[in-house]
C-alpha cells in the first residue's frame, strides 16, 4: 500500500517566466537568423530598417518577454479560476485573451518607439506589431490550456490512486480484525476444554495466553519472521498443552532471512487451519513443519490425514491470508497437495522492498 503525496500547481509564476524566457529566445533567434540572411546584396544600399541594431534587438526581446509572461500569467488564473467551466466561460475567455493581447502589444509597442530604426507605419504596426504578439498570444494560450488540462488529469491520477490506496487500506483492516476475533473464539473454545478436564493445564495455558494475546493487541500490519516464529511457537505451546504429543513442530529456518517481513499471525493461522482440519490423536499424530527457502520464502506443511466429519468452515483462514498478501504486498502465497502432505508457501517480503501503509 502507497503513501500518496500532493504536488503544487505548475501553473504559477516561475513556470510563466521560463516559459515566456523560452518563446522571447526562440523568436528572437528566428528574428536575428532572418535578419542576416535576408539581408540585400553588400553592392546595393540597405534600407535604414535592414540595419542590424543591437539595442533595437535587445528592446525586442524584452518586449516580448514581458508581453509572453503577462499573457501567461492572465491564462493561468483564468483557466485556475474555473471560468471554462461556466455558461459562456469559453467566449468570455477568448474575448479576455484578445483585450489583453492587444493592450500588451501597445504598451510594448509605445516602449520601443524611441528604439526603432524607422518611423513606423500603421501597417508596420499592424503586421510587423500586431500579428507578431498576437501570434505569440496564440501560443502561450495553448500551451497555457495544455498544461492546465496534463495537470487537471494528474490529479485526477493521483485522486484515483488515493482513493483506491484508502479502499485497499479499509479492506485489509477489516480483513484483519476478523482474525483477531476468529482466534479469540478458539482459544476460549480451547480453555474451556481444558478447564474441564485439566485444571493444572488451564492454568499454564492463561499464562501462555496471555502472552498471545500482548502479541496479537500489537496493531502491526507488518512484523519480522523472527517475532513472527516467536509468537508461533508460543502458539505451538499452548496447542501442544491440548494435544501433548500427538501434535509435533518442526523448524528448520535459516537466520538470514529472520529481518524478513511476514503479516501478523499468517503462520499462526496456518496451524490453526493444520489442526482444524486433520485428526491429532495418540495413533494418528500431527506434524507441522516450518522450513524457509532459498526463494525467499517459508514453507509451512502438515501431513494430510482428514477428519470423518470435518469441521463447518467460514473460510476466514486461507482466503483471509492470502487477499491479506494480495492487497499489502500484491504476492500470492502457494496453496498445494503433494503427496500426502498439505503446504502453503508464503513469500518473505525485505525491508528494501516493502511499502507499508502509514
Amino acid at each position: 500500500m502507497t503513501t500518496i503525496s500532493q504536488s503544487k500547481s505548475s501553473l504559477n509564476v516561475r513556470t510563466a517566466l521560463l516559459f515566456a524566457l523560452g518563446i522571447s529566445l526562440l523568436m528572437n533567434i528566428l528574428f536575428v537568423i532572418m535578419f542576416f540572411f535576408g539581408r540585400p546584396p553588400v553592392r546595393e544600399i540597405a534600407p535604414i530598417e535592414h540595419v542590424f541594431r543591437l539595442n533595437h534587438t535587445m528592446m525586442r526581446f524584452v518586449s516580448n518577454l514581458f508581453l509572453a509572461f503577462l499573457l501567461y500569467v492572465l491564462n493561468f488564473r483564468l483557466v485556475r479560476s474555473g471560468i471554462l467551466q461556466k455558461r459562456l466561460g469559453k467566449l468570455g475567455f477568448v474575448l479576455i485573451i484578445i483585450g489583453s493581447t492587444m493592450i500588451f502589444s501597445l504598451i510594448c509597442s509605445i516602449a520601443q518607439k524611441p528604439f526603432e530604426p524607422f518611423i513606423p507605419t500603421l501597417s508596420n504596426m499592424i503586421f510587423g506589431g500586431m500579428m507578431r504578439d498576437f501570434t505569440i498570444s496564440a501560443v502561450v494560450t495553448l500551451s497555457s490550456l495544455l498544461m492546465y488540462i496534463s495537470e487537471k488529469q494528474q490529479k485526477t491520477d493521483v485522486e484515483n490512486e488515493r482513493l483506491q490506496s484508502e479502499y485497499i487500506k479499509t479492506r485489509f483492516m477489516a480483513l484483519r480484525n476478523q482474525v483477531d476475533p476468529h482466534f479469540l473464539f478458539n482459544s476460549l473454545n480451547t480453555l474451556s476444554s481444558l478447564i474441564k478436564t485439566d485444571s493444572l493445564k488451564a492454568d499454564e495455558y492463561v499464562r501462555e495466553l496471555s502472552f498471545v494475546f500482548r502479541y496479537t493487541l500489537q496493531n502491526k500490519e507488518v512484523i519480522s519472521l523472527c517475532e513472527e516464529l516467536e509468537f508461533t511457537r508460543a502458539y505451538a505451546g499452548l496447542m501442544q498443552i491440548r494435544y501433548g504429543d500427538n501434535l509435533r513442530f518442526i523448524y528448520e529456518t535459516d537466520s538470514k532471512y529472520a529481518n524478513c517481513q511476514v503479516i501478523p499471525m499468517s503462520l499462526q493461522t496456518l496451524v490453526e487451519n493444520a489442526i482444524k482440519h486433520n485428526v491429532v490423536s495418540n495413533r494418528r499424530p500431527l506434524t507441522v513443519t516450518f522450513v524457509t527457502t532459498e526463494k525467499a520464502s517459508i514453507k509451512v506443511s502438515n501431513n494430510i490425514q482428514p477428519k470423518k466429519e470435518p469441521e463447518i468452515s467460514e473460510n476466514i483462514g486461507l482466503s483471509n491470508l492470502a487477499e491479506r498478501y494480495r492487497l499489502m504486498w500484491n504476492r500470492e502465497i502457494a496453496i498445494r497437495n503433494v503427496g500426502n502432505t498439505f503446504e502453503v508457501e508464503i513469500p518473505l517480503i525485505s525491508k528494501h522492498n516493502t511499502d507499508t501503509p502509514e
